[in-house]
């Protein structure tokens, strides 16, 4: 058997009844023999689904030798099966092993032996094999392919801004520092600087891109290396804003389960997030809804975990929160003109989980440069930036989606962790 056996391959998820009577080459690894004395019955997976190959005569022994989770490529006539969960099946005539897998290996990809999550993530390209694993990266593929789609639709470039920057911009105190060519320099948490300049020239602008934060948190939702979906537009305000990120998460949940059924069915959540519109309230009526569940919270108060979870009792699904204190926000966010306590913003939560923060943008310089003051921040520390806004910057505004927790609801994951491939907190650093 040659490389051209491998090349001609037929992937699992192809085969059909149209193949029956006709010869073929496939590859994969080797997942269960059931060896029945004059017969066997041998699972083959690829990255597509697997498939059954029946094996009689000296087949029978060359497979008594191969190891489970071992590369194979077989060759055989694709024959009628009685099997229930195979269309057809494969009767094996040639077989040759590519790579032999040790035995024991460190977890069971097959999932029947259960492992600790850290034992897994310290296997993870083995762990991959199995077949509700490897799907939550394809659903991950998808998601991001169908959020490219949207934005692309609603006129967004995509943009790429730079990750290594010469200044703890933001004011954030949880960024990673380094040396670099003997200048201290830091880990970007965000695009947030660099996509407001954009909108100068190029309107609306999004990326989707790993940021860092030195966050020392422990929990099933942080990590220090995470993925987010930021966009920014001119000409519009954060009510705008508000409706596209409706209108981009309807419609993945919904392209995803007509178009990804496949893939999506293994996690039995499309109750939970299946919704045909997007309710808002503002902080204020959280702050009352809470007091009636015994939360004591002032006007001020940011909204604890516990807090949160209690919202998500009355709101379970996505919901928007809106016109947040001006002081709970960054020094860019522009506040209302009749209630200057209160800022032009929102989250999207789902349940407790944050999932997007956005919100119009202060767009005049003088303004801008006072902001920092009052955040007390030093406005030279942001020279770059405050210059663009003297070349007539347009109103803007824009948002950030934390794409791993997105994956964590369509996927009906409990930690983040579980959809992250090789997932950095702030006891992982390898593999």
């Amino acid at each position: 058997m040659q490389q051209d056996d491998i090349r001609d391959r037929i992937f699992a998820s192809t085969l059909n009844k149209d193949h029956i009577g006709k010869n073929a080459s496939l590859v994969g690894w080797l997942e269960d023999f059931r060896d029945m004395g004059k017969i066997g019955f041998v699972t083959i997976r690829d990255m597509t689904g697997n498939f059954q190959g029946v094996v009689v005569g000296e087949m029978l022994s060359e497979f008594r030798e191969v190891q489970r989770q071992s590369i194979i490529l077989v060759k055989g006539t694709i024959q009628e099966t009685r099997a229930e969960n195979f269309k057809v099946e494969v009767k094996i005539e040639k077989m040759k092993i590519l790579s032999t897998a040790v035995n024991p290996l460190p977890i069971d990809p097959t999932g029947r032996v259960k492992s600790l999550m850290d034992k897994r993530l310290d296997c993870r390209a083995l762990d991959l094999r199995n077949f509700r694993i490897s799907n939550i990266f394809r659903i991950r593929s998808s998601v991001l392919s169908l959020i490219r789609k949207f934005l692309y639709s609603k006129m967004f470039i995509e943009v790429n801004t730079p990750k290594i920057i010469g200044s703890a911009t933001e004011g954030g105190a949880d960024l990673f520092d380094f040396e670099y060519f003997s200048k201290k320099a830091y880990l970007a948490q965000s695009p947030q600087l660099y996509k407001e300049q954009l909108t100068l020239g190029l309107e609306r602008v999004f990326e989707i891109s790993p940021y860092f934060r030195a966050e020392p948190s422990h929990t099933v939702r942080h990590l220090s290396e995470f993925i987010s979906v930021d966009l920014e537009a001119a000409f519009l305000d954060y009510v705008d804003i508000m409706d596209i990120v409706q209108e981009l998460v309807i419609s993945t949940i919904n392209d995803l389960f007509v178009n990804h059924n496949e893939e999506i069915k293994h996690f039995e959540n499309k109750p939970a997030i299946m919704v045909d519109t997007i309710p808002r309230t503002t902080y204020q009526k959280c702050l009352d809804d809470l007091r009636g569940l015994g939360e004591k919270l002032e006007f001020g108060d940011d909204l604890s975990d516990p807090a949160l979870k209690k919202l998500g009792e009355i709101y379970p699904k996505f919901y928007f929160i809106t016109d947040w204190p001006t002081k709970l926000k960054p020094f860019y966010i522009l506040e209302q003109e009749n209630k200057c306590e209160l800022s032009k913003s929102f989250d999207l939560q789902y349940g407790y989980l944050e999932i997007v923060s956005g919100g119009t943008r202060e767009h005049d310089p003088e303004k801008l440069e006072n902001k920092l003051l009052e955040k007390g921040l030093n406005p030279k520390s942001f020279s770059d930036h405050l210059k663009t806004f003297e070349w007539g910057m347009p109103p803007h505004s824009g948002c950030g989606l934390g794409f791993d927790r997105l994956m964590m609801i369509l996927t009906n994951s409990s930690n983040i962790r579980e959809v992250v491939l090789y997932p950095r907190d702030t006891d992982r650093l390898t593999p």
